[in-house]
């Protein structure tokens, strides 16, 4: 035993014993040289085969480098001792935290430790050569101060199955805890992989319930006198155990090895899934108080039938899954209101775009002190025999008394010569904006041979905003807005203001 202040190779002084076993003790020290705590992993060996087999073993575990191992930096030999320098690990391990609690850790918890336990066994057992640890216990296990579970004590470790001599062999009978070690390791038939997946599984257990499992050989004697296992189901010694998680912990501590799981990974793999069927059934349940499923709403389906989800409870009961709010449907919906908002945003844009192009014409057209048909500043004045039969029209016209509401261009469109019969009276309506055209200046045409070949069936069209517009078979447009404007664009693109636009009013203030 090393006493305190002792300093070995020059840089390692001992502070205090951490612990002692049969194999040898562990030193909190520290690191002169680097000044950081380690821990001194003391391995005492009468043989020189042996001392050289933990040279090689220390190399070994050298190289390991995870989150849930311990780092080794250094061995070394001196007296009668060999030495392991070990990340030191401060605080207590769960042994002490369980006996402080008097009680079991939380199961998820414990679970989440397995998790990460099984990915370092998985990770020593398929090193080349294989690494055992072959002493998992609880005292083995600390936590660091982010939650990380750490595997301490490698002093048991062996490097390859079948190196280890008959002393090593009976020394490691006296060195592993009954409690958690399996059949084989306590009656010396050797060790692997599994047996220390039969290790871990104890001390899950043990976690879990609060209860140290019964050790392999009284097992072992009661089922030999056709008793039942005294190992009882996890679930029965804590009811927060589930029956999966249960099932998983009676294969792992099973007493053949061969009944075990064949890998860490395979473990690993049957808790996760044993973690995922309880998280499943509980949520489930809780839905089932919390919030009952109303009943299915009848939705119209065009072509095709969408199946619901449906899960199978263990009483034999279906329950429908409902999709989760905001799901394909709602983004539908949603993207069929933008689409409408587009649309009607284009059309008012189309609208004032429309308006602010046409307005200059609009005003231009209305400051002229021309009348709508005479001449122009541009336009050639008519012929005499023209405005001799335009003033006959207009006489005849007002010695007629008129009979109903009438306006001289609509007694003109009666006396005027057609050619042949108007089919309907929209026609006659039209045509007192398109009596009104300008004509280019090279051709003038008479009044009466406009209205004789007027179009007979206009197209007409409503945009948005209420813009009417009247397109004739000449091409020509007359286009009514909804302020009461009226003017017409020729086919040759001239514009002609029919009637100006009625002018908005302005709501009065309020006094």
């Amino acid at each position: 035993m090393l006493t305190p202040e002792t300093v070995l190779q020059g840089r390692y002084r001992i502070v205090r014993q951490l612990g002692q076993g049969g194999m040898g003790a562990v030193y909190e020290a520290i690191d002169q040289r680097l000044d950081t705590t380690v821990a001194l992993k003391e391995t005492l060996f009468s043989e020189e085969r042996l001392r050289k087999q933990f040279e090689r073993e220390a190399r070994l575990l050298a190289r390991l480098h995870h989150p849930a191992l311990p780092r080794v930096s250094d061995h070394f030999s001196e007296a009668d001792g060999q030495f392991l320098v070990m990340q030191f690990i401060p605080g207590d391990d769960l042994s002490e935290m369980m006996n402080r609690k008097r009680g079991p850790f939380p199961v998820s918890q414990v679970l989440t430790w397995a998790d990460q336990l099984l990915d370092a066994l998985d990770y020593l057992h398929t090193q080349d050569p294989q690494i055992v640890h072959r002493d998992i216990k609880p005292q083995n296990l600390k936590l660091t101060s982010r939650g990380q579970i750490i595997l301490l004590d490698f002093g048991l470790a062996k490097g390859q199955a079948g190196d280890i001599s008959r002393v090593t062999t009976a020394a490691s009978i006296f060195g592993y805890t009954p409690n958690y070690a399996p059949l084989e390791q306590i009656q010396g038939l050797g060790t692997d992989s599994r047996s220390d997946l039969y290790a871990l599984g104890a001390t899950l257990y043990h976690l879990m319930t609060g209860v140290k499992p019964p050790d392999a050989l009284t097992r072992a004697a009661a089922v030999v006198n056709g008793q039942a296992d005294p190992l009882l189901k996890a679930s029965e010694a804590n009811s927060e155990v589930s029956p999966d998680v249960d099932d998983v912990l009676a294969k792992a501590m099973a007493q053949n090895r061969e009944q075990r799981y064949a890998t860490a990974a395979d473990m690993r793999r049957a808790f996760q899934e044993a973690e995922q069927a309880s998280t499943v059934v509980n949520r489930g349940e809780a839905q089932t108080v919390l919030f009952p499923t109303p009943p299915p709403k009848t939705v119209p389906v065009s072509t095709q039938t969408v199946a619901s989800p449906q899960t199978v409870g263990p009483t034999g009961e279906t329950t429908v899954v409902r999709p989760r709010a905001g799901g394909p449907g709602r983004w539908a919906a949603v993207a069929i209101s933008v689409a409408v908002l587009l649309l009607v945003a284009c059309g008012a844009l189309g609208l004032y775009a429309f308006r602010k192009h046409d307005a200059p014409v609009m005003q231009t057209a209305t400051e002229s002190p021309t009348p709508l048909g005479g001449p122009a500043a541009d336009t050639p004045s008519p012929s005499p025999k023209a405005e001799a039969s335009a003033q006959a029209r207009v006489e005849q016209t007002a010695s007629t008394p008129p009979k109903t509401e009438k306006t001289p261009r609509n007694e003109e469109a009666k006396k005027a010569p057609t050619p042949e019969k108007r089919e309907t009276p929209q026609a006659d309506a039209d045509a007192q904006g398109h009596e009104e055209k300008v004509e280019p200046p090279d051709v003038p045409v008479p009044p009466d041979f406009q209205r004789a070949n007027r179009p007979r069936k206009p197209m007409v069209r409503v945009m948005p905003g209420g813009v009417v517009i009247r397109t004739l078979p000449d091409g020509s447009q007359i286009i009514t807005t909804p302020d009461g404007g009226r003017f017409m664009i020729g086919k040759d693109g001239t514009r002609t203001v029919l009637s100006p636009a009625r002018p908005r009013r302005r709501p009065t203030p309020e006094p």
